[in-house]
């Protein structure tokens, strides 16, 4: 299970974000197999989409794992822990989720669908189409001043995508294809839980620069 989950009580304050991964018997889990060069992937974003981070916390002698997360706005944001253990055959991850409570006056977003993002100056596409019945395939493109840009590996993978659905950010699991290591576009397999609206997060790097470009795709197949 995820415990002794602790977060910042206010936005604006850089404070630590630490929790445990317990195993079956209540005993901090020792052993990770690393998927994607990290023991763990750490997911962090409001109830309402917004405020999406993936952190990289690290994991001191007890098995408490750790970071510094600064809370950009108050409200309720949702921890997702993406993990392999150790001892566990194959390479399929498990996922455990809680919530952090954020105090202040919460101003909810409405997301409206959207399969084009521009961050700083980069405009970042998504295609394809989400369905639940079956794995749907997601491409993503990253473009300059109208051109295609050339992405550089990030964490084994030229990108990384995260989807979750709204209204009780669901995870997701999406796989990057086994070949997407070089060149200008990203594909994913993906499978939804259901039919519905969902956030994408695509984390990329050029330049040594890692950004994330957000979207909101509907299903309804």
């Amino acid at each position: 299970g995820l415990t002794d989950l602790r977060g910042p009580s206010a936005p604006g304050l850089a404070a630590p974000l630490s929790f445990t991964v317990t195993a079956g018997d209540g005993e901090p889990l020792s052993r990770f197999t690393p998927a994607h060069d990290k023991e763990l992937h750490l997911i962090v974003v409001r109830s309402d989409g917004a405020h999406y981070a993936h952190l990289h916390p690290t994991r001191d002698g007890a098995g408490t794992w750790s970071t510094t997360w600064r809370a950009p706005a108050a409200g309720s944001y949702r921890v997702v822990t993406d993990f392999v253990p150790g001892d566990r055959d194959g390479d399929e991850p498990v996922v455990l989720s809680s919530t952090v409570e954020v105090a202040g006056q919460f101003d909810p977003s409405t997301p409206t669908p959207s399969r084009t993002a521009t961050v700083d100056g980069f405009t970042v596409t998504v295609d394809g189409d989400l369905g639940p019945h079956g794995t749907s395939m997601l491409t993503a493109r990253v473009r300059h001043a109208g051109q295609t840009v050339r992405l550089q590996p990030y964490l084994g993978a030229l990108g990384h995508l995260v989807v979750l659905r709204a209204g009780d950010l669901a995870y997701t699991h999406v796989h990057p294809r086994q070949d997407a290591t070089a060149g200008t576009d990203v594909a994913f397999g993906a499978t939804a839980p259901s039919t519905g609206r969902y956030f994408a997060y695509f984390d990329f790097q050029i330049d040594g620069v890692v950004r994330t470009a957000a979207f909101v795709l509907d299903t309804h197949h």
